[in-house]
């Protein structure tokens, strides 16, 4: 496909040297002119703490537009003006400049090619992703940037709340309050990533590091935050959370998020689950003899099937059956109960069950002086 990028290039007046610190905030937008103007302002928002304010930032805001049919391109070159104007007297420590990209064949190439050539057109040694109908508060950058610049083998998060407030208080509840070892453990779970992707900051290597970047796809629907946060792990990379709110992250139907089947998501974290733990176990324990446990048993491929030594279960009902037989496979995988089941499990329970220190579940588990990572991972 003949590609046209039409790019322009506005620098900040202010001149940058060798020791100022440029920043590139990646947008790849699709007609988002909703929350475009909002997303930005945030961004022009930042500031910096008085004691560092000799340090020279530079913001580099890199705009991909791919293929937008509302009012996101007005939006962008009026931001474009405000830039430049603004860029006169550096606000809050930060000099300002915007990189405009954009996709003329009027066809959408997907969320994973506008990363791309967002990255591609930018120039900063840091990245700060940030979609287009998110917020940021107004130290997200510098307090990112702090961290990544002693540690730049690793993806920085941070916490976020949601627009509006009330929603997806399941995901917002786990998302923020991981611990560092679960950022690694928890990679299966059915909620993404375990660090956020709209409060993703990196040095530029990290990107570099990963083949191709961002997976790129034709149809929207394709979990390309997803993927690229697999291959940084198997490139070595870290992960880090900032412990602070420091993004206001959006739910809304139009998002692209909404694009991405559950089917697409499942069988992507049980394959990666298949090699990357299945293949070291002999045999394991499904804990959860109900939906999910089943599920998660009939998906699996046959060579990790008879590896199951059976299901476990509190619930007297299920363990009362004896077995689960899964018609029309011949087998009968038995049911037992929590106490008589063998290490290693895979929990297949809703992952609000595992919130509550003292609710029941999490007595169990302590009871039983299971490590995750160790002798379970979640997967639901």
């Amino acid at each position: 496909m003949d590609m046209e990028m039409d790019m322009d290039k506005e620098m900040s007046l202010s001149t940058v040297t060798i020791d100022t610190v440029v920043i590139s905030v990646i947008i790849p937008v699709y007609n988002g002119g909703e929350f475009l103007h909002e997303c930005l302002t945030s961004i022009e928002q930042q500031c910096i703490p008085d004691e560092f304010i000799k340090q020279k930032f530079q913001i580099e805001v890199s705009i991909y537009d791919d293929a937008s049919t509302d009012t996101t391109t007005e939006i962008i070159r009026n931001w474009n003006q405000e830039f430049i104007e603004r860029s006169r007297i550096s606000k809050g420590g930060y000099s300002f400049s915007l990189v405009l990209g954009s996709n003329s064949t009027g066809s959408p190439q997907g969320v994973g090619f506008s990363k791309n050539r967002a990255i591609e057109q930018s120039t900063g040694e840091f990245l700060c992703f940030c979609d287009a109908d998110d917020i940021m508060l107004p130290e997200r950058i510098f307090k990112q940037w702090t961290f990544a610049s002693q540690n730049q083998e690793a993806i920085i998060g941070t916490k976020v709340s949601r627009i509006p407030e009330e929603s997806t208080k399941n995901f917002i509840h786990w998302a923020n309050n991981l611990t560092n070892d679960e950022l690694y453990n928890q990679i299966y779970q059915s909620f993404g990533p375990t660090l956020l992707m709209p409060s993703w900051f990196c040095h530029r290597s990290v990107f570099m590091k990963v083949f191709g970047g961002f997976f790129e796809s034709l149809k929207y629907g394709n979990p390309e935050d997803f993927i690229f946060f697999y291959q940084h792990l198997d490139q070595g990379g870290k992960l880090h959370r900032i412990d602070e709110v420091l993004l206001k992250y959006r739910y809304h139907t139009k998002s692209a998020t909404f694009s991405v089947l559950e089917e697409t998501i499942w069988k992507m974290r049980l394959e990666r689950l298949e090699i990357k733990v299945l293949s070291n176990w002999s045999s394991f324990t499904i804990w959860n003899a109900g939906k999910i446990g089943r599920r998660f048993y009939r998906s699996l491929k046959s060579e990790n099937k008879v590896k199951v030594s059976g299901f476990c279960d509190i619930d007297q009902r299920k363990i009362n059956l004896g077995f689960y037989n899964p018609y029309p496979l011949p087998q009968k995988v038995p049911i037992y109960s929590i106490h008589e089941a063998t290490r290693p499990f895979i929990i297949c329970v809703k992952t609000e069950i595992t919130f509550d220190e003292n609710g029941p579940f999490k007595q169990i588990l302590k009871s039983l002086n299971l490590v995750e990572g160790l002798d379970y991972f979640y997967f639901n």
